[in-house]
């Protein structure tokens, strides 16, 4: 209700509480928010906006070390093979950058659009393959950090519990996703923020 209309009051007032204001029409049922898509469009930009904050943050820390890297004096000594893992990492670390910033371009072109809803779907998008990107850089870094310091079987065992650990992080939300309560499922209530 707009402010500074009454609300009714017997019998009627606690059906007409139930029923959702004409600006809340197309809120989405059993989440427990009280919210229309645009309410909900706008949230979900903002928390992928914060999201986006936390990886941009971590693309450009790994991409300076990256960047550094070929400047240093013992860059000469590496091998093929450290050379050519450097140069991938170097090629995903500037990927995921644009990844990362890909979403703020999408809001620049759509905005004022009422493309609010594709805008939050692309961004998912493009922060879902940030975040491959930043695993890939993370592992990878972690191969040649440990293959120069010393040696290449430490390098691939750094690598792979590095891969090990994401996979489980990754793994996590499905997991929770399966031992969500059933009284949950059943009312098709989500977890906040979604």
């Amino acid at each position: 209700m707009t402010e500074g209309t009454a609300r009714p009051e017997g019998p009627d007032a606690a059906a007409s509480r139930t029923q959702p204001d004409p600006g809340q029409q197309d809120a989405m049922p059993g989440d427990g928010r009280d919210e229309t898509t645009n309410q909900r469009m706008d949230r979900n930009w903002n928390e992928i906006l914060q999201e986006l904050r936390v990886t941009q943050t971590g693309t450009q820390i790994l991409t300076g070390f990256l960047l550094t890297l070929v400047f240093q004096p013992k860059f000469a000594e590496l091998d093929a093979f450290q050379r050519t893992v450097y140069l991938v990492l170097v090629g995903v670390a500037g990927l995921t950058t644009a990844l990362g910033l890909a979403p703020v371009l999408l809001h620049r072109e759509l905005f004022r659009r009422q493309m609010k809803q594709v805008l939050v779907r692309t961004a998912d998008l493009f922060l879902r393959a940030a975040l491959t990107g930043i695993a890939v850089v993370l592992a990878g870094t972690q191969l040649l950090v440990f293959d120069v310091a010393v040696g290449r079987r430490a390098g691939v065992i750094a690598c792979a519990a590095t891969i090990m650990v994401v996979a489980l992080i990754a793994a996590l939300p499905l997991w929770l996703r399966a031992r969500r309560p059933r009284s949950l499922a059943r009312s098709g209530n989500n977890m906040p923020g979604r």
